[in-house]
């Protein structure tokens, strides 16, 4: 114990309204608990309490006192848990915010290797998009961020960068998905298009794709869904262009191919794992960081070995 015992005396005292109640709820003797009293009388040089004939009341001088003890028990409350959490860090809390795309892709397949390790870890997992990603780290709403194209803002810590180049979506059977390696943007843009909504921070990127193309391009819908957009992809509606990781589920099950662009008409898609700037992280959310950080080194890999991404394409931490 890093405070005196008489700190622990006193605050029951005044919970309880007598020295005698108290000795009972501390288990020790009633003259013990008085001798704890008058020794920090002496050593402030002031009564802290009024002698009454139905028991105690705080003097002035106790008010401050009882003030400052309560202060320093909870500071060590909050010690002892930290010093808990050192101890077994797989007991806590976490709390992500990250987009729909990721939210459907792999992320459940990590959060469930997460927990699966560390189950008595608490997840809590909002889905949001573009710059709003970046607010609830901000305002302390979540501890760490997971999201796309997140420019460089005061408050906000990287702890990762992926580079993703978005690629060409199909349905299994479509002429395009029968053949291997990179499309020409060129072929994809004949087909009817599901793409991402104009203003998005995906639609940005597609767009500057697209600019360099002779031929107009009109898409058949338009929306801020991935979900929507790749459930359209699958009733064979059009095509879309989105990330490998935001279709990473439907490919590995066979719903969806997923094929790069040539050379010429890549565009990379930035991801972003950050906190916030100074907000010390604890032993849970930095387990969990470290899992995820790990996980998503192995998908770009992964996507490598498929042969989604180049081999140049790099994570850093």
């Amino acid at each position: 114990m890093l405070h005196s015992r008489k700190l622990v005396y006193i605050n029951e005292i005044v919970r309880c309204g007598s020295i005698r109640k108290a000795a009972a709820r501390l288990n020790v003797a009633s003259s013990a608990v008085n001798r704890q009293i008058l020794a920090l009388e002496e050593e402030l040089g002031a009564p802290i309490f009024e002698r009454l004939p139905k028991g105690l009341r705080l003097t002035a001088a106790g008010e401050l006192c009882v003030e400052h003890i309560r202060d320093v028990l909870k500071n060590y409350e909050r010690l002892e848990g930290r010093l808990r959490g050192l101890k077994t860090p797989q007991i806590g809390k976490v709390s992500l915010v990250t987009t729909v795309g990721l939210a459907s892709g792999p992320l459940p397949a990590i959060l469930s290797g997460f927990i699966a390790k560390h189950p008595r870890v608490q997840i809590k997992l909002r889905s949001d998009g573009g710059v709003t990603t970046i607010n609830p780290v901000l305002t302390g709403e979540v501890d760490v961020g997971l999201g796309f194209n997140i420019p460089a803002t005061p408050g906000i810590r990287t702890l990762a960068n992926f580079d993703v180049p978005v690629g060409v979506v199909l349905p299994p059977g479509h002429r395009l998905a029968l053949e291997d390696g990179p499309v020409d943007l060129v072929e994809v843009v004949q087909e009817p298009l599901i793409l991402a909504q104009s203003g998005t921070s995906l639609r940005n990127i597609i767009d500057l794709a697209l600019a360099p193309l002779p031929l107009p391009v009109d898409p058949v819908v338009e929306t801020n869904s991935s979900e929507l957009m790749k459930q359209l992809v699958k009733a064979g509606t059009g095509l879309t262009l989105l990330n490998p990781l935001d279709a990473l589920a439907e490919c590995r099950r066979g719903e969806l191919i997923f094929r790069p662009l040539t050379d010429a008409h890549v565009r990379h898609q930035p991801m972003k794992l950050f906190a916030r700037a100074r907000a010390p992280l604890d032993s849970a959310t930095s387990l969990f960081i470290e899992y995820l950080m790990q996980e998503l080194l192995g998908l770009v890999q992964d996507l490598k070995d498929r042969g989604h991404i180049p081999e140049s394409i790099r994570g850093t931490m």
